[in-house]
């Protein structure tokens, strides 16, 4: 094996460092945002027929018809559709001697809406989801249920290859981005026999993975998708896993039971920070209710050393040490870093949502658990001996300056790094997106502890500084103050966006701000542990595109969106 080569890419850099490598945003000589027309439905011809349908390195393996309400998300029946399932590019690996293949699932409904919905899943992939099309803490709606044809996948691997499948140089590509670009034009293509025409309007979402999945294919398959909904999205996915590998060793560093990372910052001192920032930044947006919504004015209110009581005696959950305030502040900002001072990923706002136990699961326990498979066997050059691979040992004993180089590393096997596979080729620009009137819309909770909100509002400002004030008209992101990730966390995290992107797509209708709702008891969407006693069991608010602010308008309940303007 060649030795390896590091690639200088500009990984290292936060897009924010890269701005001034732009050219300054000005639009003055670029074509105006074309405007997409709106789709045109069509009725399922047969199901059974799709059992039939060919194409190049596919086999479908069933068609089968589905009746009305089988199937429910959230309490919600489902009309009735045709499930096809498959798989594409069947292969056995050269590298690993392993057979590997696409598999996925496409619901198509019997009274179909004339779109298309590309369902980007979590995680490290592995399973084909059942392909409804949800997104949100408690889904309010899904496309399936909207009309929508619904593609899901298990991005070129099956569940019992996790993580190893990324010893096999082809299964990293197809997770990384190709297995989207391969299952694309198949869907559509079955599309087209199941209803007599292709789709008029392409969309893909996601949350997670799934949300890096989108953000991916906003930046290299833009011709294919006319809609991007990216969930608190791992846009440099390999970078946060390292990272969070590296927090892993702070907390190691401070914990009081070496087996525990969570001793190191335990619940009772992580709302203990929680309520102080509370204290400093609930007023901010004009009203104290549990909520920062001033998410940026807020890091500079508070401060972790001067906010917090420092510990004269035993920690007993009412004072961090010095250690503990040393350390934490600079996970939170700069964020983690190389031994010469780069930052591996990003900052992290300080938030409300720190004392959940979402919070603690990614912090904590993801680190040895899932991050160390992934990062030494998905993205690192050379990938480690899976015999004997013991994941905390791997997390809690590398040097982070190595496995940083690793990830960016390519040899004669790995010729492309996991800094390029796994994330957009060109962070600050996405003309194709822009000039055929495709448009994205960003959520990100506040309080995520794997994938940091900072990191999505340094994308968003990229492309600020690429396009000018004209980016508002076809790139919109939403912070949710309090949300940890995805879901959860004290947060109004419920929310259909769905509608919203179709309507901007479709209708030019710009979505000014989406009202979303707290889940308490009773809440067909599942409710939400985290939410506070204090708090209505359907409190809403306004989630604002950014920069804008949910700000109290001075009357009117603290329980109600109508209560809050974006300013």
């Amino acid at each position: 094996m060649k030795p390896v080569r590091i690639l200088l890419l500009l990984a290292s850099a936060t897009p924010l460092a890269l701005l001034g490598a732009c050219g300054g945003g000005d639009d003055d000589d670029r074509d105006p945002i074309p405007q997409l027309g709106a789709a045109t439905g069509g009725t399922l011809a047969s199901c059974a027929n799709l059992g039939s349908f060919t194409y190049a390195n596919t086999t479908v393996s069933a068609a089968s018809a589905v009746a009305a309400g089988t199937l429910s998300v959230a309490g919600t029946p489902i009309p009735a559709h045709c499930r096809v399932t498959g798989s594409m590019f069947q292969r056995t690996s050269a590298v690993d001697g392993k057979p590997y293949a696409i598999g996925f699932e496409m619901r198509l409904p019997n009274t179909w809406n004339g779109r298309f919905w590309y369902q980007a899943n979590g995680g490290t992939d592995g399973s084909v989801s059942t392909a409804v099309g949800a997104l949100g803490g408690g889904p309010t709606t899904n496309a399936l249920l909207q009309g929508f044809a619904v593609i899901s996948s298990d991005a070129g691997h099956n569940a019992s290859q996790n993580p190893t499948f990324g010893i096999d140089p082809q299964a990293r590509l197809d997770f990384g981005y190709q297995a989207v670009g391969k299952l694309t034009p198949m869907a559509k293509a079955l599309i087209a026999s199941a209803y007599g025409k292709g789709p008029d309007r392409s969309y893909i979402g996601g949350c997670s993975n799934g949300g890096r999945h989108t953000m991916v294919a906003a930046a290299r398959y833009a011709d294919q998708y006319d809609g991007f909904l990216a969930g608190d999205p791992g846009t440099v996915l390999p970078r946060a896993a390292v990272a969070n590998i590296a927090g892993a060793q702070t907390y190691a560093s401070l914990a009081t039971n070496p087996a525990d990372l969570g001793t190191g910052f335990t619940q009772a001192e992580r709302q203990l920070v929680s309520s102080a920032v509370l204290a400093k930044c609930d007023a901010l947006d004009g009203a104290s209710d549990g909520l920062v919504q001033a998410t940026k004015a807020c890091q500079a209110a508070f401060d972790l050393a001067r906010d917090v009581p420092t510990c004269s005696g035993t920690r007993n959950g009412s004072c961090l040490t010095p250690a503990q305030k040393t350390g934490i502040a600079k996970l939170f900002a700069p964020g983690a870093q190389t031994s010469n001072g780069t930052t591996i990923y990003s900052s992290f706002p300080y938030d409300a949502g720190l004392g959940t136990a979402g919070w603690a699961f990614w912090k904590f326990n993801v680190p040895t658990s899932l991050d160390s498979g992934a990062v030494a066997f998905i993205w690192a050059v050379p990938p480690e001996n899976p015999t004997g691979f013991n994941g905390t040992t791997f997390a809690l004993g590398s040097s982070i300056d190595n496995l940083y180089a690793r990830i960016q590393a390519t040899n004669a096997t790995y010729t492309e790094s996991a800094l390029s596979f796994m994330t957009p080729p060109h962070p600050t620009e996405i003309d194709t997106l822009r000039n055929r009137g495709a448009k994205i819309m960003i959520y990100h909770g506040t309080s995520d502890p794997i994938f940091s909100s900072d990191h999505s509002v340094s994308v968003w400002e990229g492309w600020r500084n690429t396009y000018g004030s004209e980016v508002s008209g076809f790139a919109r992101l939403y912070l949710i103050p309090g949300m940890n990730h995805c879901s959860g966390g004290p947060a109004t995290d419920q929310f259909d966006m769905i509608t919203p992107l179709v309507n901007w797509v479709e209708k030019g209708q710009a979505p000014e701000s989406v009202v979303a709702s707290a889940r308490g008891t009773g809440n067909a969407g599942g409710a939400n542990a985290d939410l506070p006693a204090t708090w209505a069991a359907n409190r809403t608010r306004p989630l604002c595109t950014y920069p804008k602010v949910a700000t109290y308008v001075g009357s009117g309940s603290l329980e109600a969106a109508s209560s809050f303007a974006c300013r």
